[in-house]
């Protein structure tokens, strides 16, 4: 039976995590415009300090595409705003990072890296939208979505 890590590795791709690596000052991040809830979209920029640990959540509301199923992820076309995000990031690296699952509220709604449990089998999933969840070996090399 496995177990809930301390820690798990979020590799970029060019699926669903374009944006993962460190930033100029030495933090950690995560940038997606994919969140969602079932009536916004969200972009959204995760931070944790260069050991790994929870930093700070900075999210935008933005509009969610018409048509797309309830539980479907899609880029919220939100160019601009990811632009801006990542010109905050300074000069930066993608690549892979080992972080801390964290879970905070933000107007109401919940933004972060979950842990849960199912029938023994731990995952990290990304909220708000569940739409990448991480298993063991914790590597980042695999999610489902």
């Amino acid at each position: 039976m496995n177990q809930e890590p301390e820690r798990f590795t979020i590799v970029p791709d060019d699926y669903h995590v374009p944006y993962a690596g460190t930033a100029e000052d030495g933090r950690k991040f995560f940038l997606s415009d994919e969140l969602f809830t079932p009536g916004s979209g969200y972009v959204g920029l995760f931070w944790w300090k260069p050991d790994g640990t929870f930093d700070e959540v900075r999210v935008d509301e933005v509009r969610r595409s018409e048509g797309v199923p309830p539980g479907q992820a899609v880029s919220a076309g939100a160019d601009e705003l990811v632009a801006s995000r990542l010109a905050e990031l300074g000069k930066y690296v993608l690549e892979p990072i080992e972080v801390e699952p964290f879970s905070i509220e933000v107007d109401g709604v919940t933004f972060g890296w979950m842990g849960s449990e199912f029938d023994g089998i731990y995952s990290i999933n990304i909220e708000p939208g569940d739409f990448i969840a991480y298993y063991e070996p914790w590597d980042g090399l695999e999610y489902d979505t």
